[in-house]
């Protein structure tokens, strides 16, 4: 179903972070909003930025019959990216498709690639040769250099910068204000504490703080 030609979307979350995707998606006319679906009941018969909250994601199912055709997770994270990976894979399971979100004020070299269901946040970057992959959020002042290569629902947060040639595995979360070095390899489902500058490799489930950063175990 379309409206406009534009299709519709679904939003999975109805906290802060999706009141900025709501915003993202109405500038760019990417899609039309239909509702949002949020875990917490005290929400359902409410609205965020004038959408309504319709229920929890136990009527997926019915969104999706509904003609529903796309969804966005409005889901954030702090440092667990799991959750917004279960969403995103219940949503692919109802056949429904992940939406992109590239807010207008950011800035997105024509040489990236962005995979399905991204989300750059206004004021982001991200420049020539990065490899964005799905269910990727791009915080708001975030920078993400040339040749970076970011695994599936990663999240770097608000003003980090991750420099030239980084990768960054699958469900890691890179804290607001960190700063990674050139050539850094961040392991799946590590955990960079905001503000840490990261000058070595991190291992997978790793919990890095500090200048320069070090394992917490290590700064006891």
């Amino acid at each position: 179903m379309k409206h406009n030609n534009k299709p519709l979307c679904i939003i999975l979350g109805g906290g802060g972070h999706a009141s900025v995707l709501i915003e993202g998606i109405c500038q760019s006319q990417v899609a039309i909003i239909h509702a949002i679906l949020d875990a917490d009941a005290e929400r359902w018969g409410k609205d965020l930025m004038g959408v309504p909250v319709l229920g929890g994601d136990d009527i997926l199912g019915e969104i999706a019959k509904a003609g529903v055709e796309y969804f966005v997770v409005g889901l954030g994270s702090t440092h667990d990216n799991m959750p917004r990976k279960r969403l995103y894979e219940l949503a692919c399971s109802y056949h429904l498709r992940p939406l992109t979100v590239i807010h207008p004020a950011s800035i997105c070299s024509s040489q990236a690639s962005i995979a399905a269901g991204s989300q750059l946040f206004p004021g982001s970057v991200v420049n020539a040769g990065a490899r964005i992959g799905e269910n990727v959020i791009v915080n708001s002042g975030a920078i993400v250099e040339h040749d970076c290569v970011l695994g599936n629902h990663v999240h770097v947060a608000t003003g980090a910068c991750l420099s030239g040639n980084v990768h960054v595995r699958e469900c890691a979360h890179v804290g607001a204000g960190a700063i990674v070095k050139q050539g850094v390899t961040i392991g799946e489902g590590a955990v960079i504490g905001a503000g840490a500058v990261v000058v070595n490799d991190v291992l997978p489930d790793a919990l890095v703080i500090g200048v320069p950063a070090r394992p917490l175990s290590e700064t006891a």
